[in-house]
């Protein structure tokens, strides 16, 4: 049995990882606000760019050719996986890998590489043998996601895609805010940017005709990059705002169980203390008894 000693001492260390708990649950509330604010404003827009993008597209046919538009074959993938720089966010990380791993499985006849944006996927594909071919860490480590940062990485992709004939299709995955309590991991094809126009687009174009002054090649030219680095950072941001609303969950359970863990132990430790009491006076009945 623990001494009265030994309990005090791991009530204290419990208490203390409580505080630090709490502290790391304010912190993310705080970056959470800030991190929600900024995905609430960056999806209108990115939603917009699509719809328009998707309507010219149908407009245009297929006769107009562009890198960014083209299809290519179905053999060669590149992933681009954004995870977290850190840890104790729940199972924010464990779910964003496993998605990134089962989609692997599931295309094991084709030859896939992988761009890494965040430490924590880095480390979990190199440890299984990954073909990283770049990788960005410490991006989100002030908790929010930079538009430059974004923008050097989607410049890097489009490059690597149009002067690489041995990449086929570009994926991007990662993790999207729904509430605090959900994110539900996503993989979608970011390159090349899909023709297709959805029911949404096609309401949104009839209701709005637009009148483009430039020719297509020019428009596209200009317009696809763009489309490129604001899904590359729309995502990133997403990833930004779901792991801080997971981390501020994590560290609410974690209070939570803290208290429950002080309150079983102080409850050990007064058993304790009242069976040295009991036994002490009995020792003092049996010596006066004996006197």
């Amino acid at each position: 049995m623990a001494s009265l000693l030994d309990m005090r001492r791991r009530i204290k260390s419990v208490k203390n990882t409580q505080q630090i708990t709490k502290a790391m649950k304010m912190v993310a509330a705080a970056k959470l606000k800030r991190a929600q604010d900024r995905v609430t404003a960056a999806r209108p827009f990115a939603q917009k760019m699509s719809d328009i993008l998707g309507s010219l597209s149908a407009k245009i046919g297929d006769e107009f050719s562009h890198p960014l538009l083209d299809e290519r074959g179905d053999e060669r993938y590149l992933i681009v996986h954004v995870s977290a720089d850190k840890g104790l966010c729940g199972g924010f990380n464990t779910n964003i890998n496993k998605v990134a791993q089962n989609f692997i499985i599931e295309n094991q006849s084709k030859e896939i590489e992988m761009i890494a944006v965040g430490r924590k996927g880095r480390d979990f594909f190199k440890r299984r043998g990954a073909n990283i071919t770049e990788e960005y860490v410490g991006l989100t480590n002030s908790g929010s996601a930079n538009f430059a940062d974004a923008s050097e990485i989607a410049k890097n992709l489009i490059k690597t895609f149009t002067e690489n004939e041995n990449i086929d299709k570009v994926f991007l995955v990662y993790t999207e805010f729904k509430t605090v309590l959900s994110q539900k991991p996503i993989i979608e094809q970011l390159l090349p940017i899909p023709r297709t126009v959805t029911e949404e687009d096609t309401t949104a174009t009839a209701q709005a005709e637009y009148i483009y002054e430039q020719t297509p090649a020019e428009i596209f030219g200009k317009l696809l990059p763009k489309q490129v680095e604001t899904q590359v950072y729309k995502a990133m941001l997403e990833s930004v705002a779901s792991e801080q609303g997971s981390r501020m969950t994590a560290m609410d359970s974690a209070s939570k169980n803290a208290g429950e863990l002080i309150d079983s132990l102080t409850l050990n430790m007064n058993r304790i203390r009242q069976a040295a009491i009991t036994k002490e006076i009995i020792e003092v009945v049996s010596g006066a008894a004996a006197l």
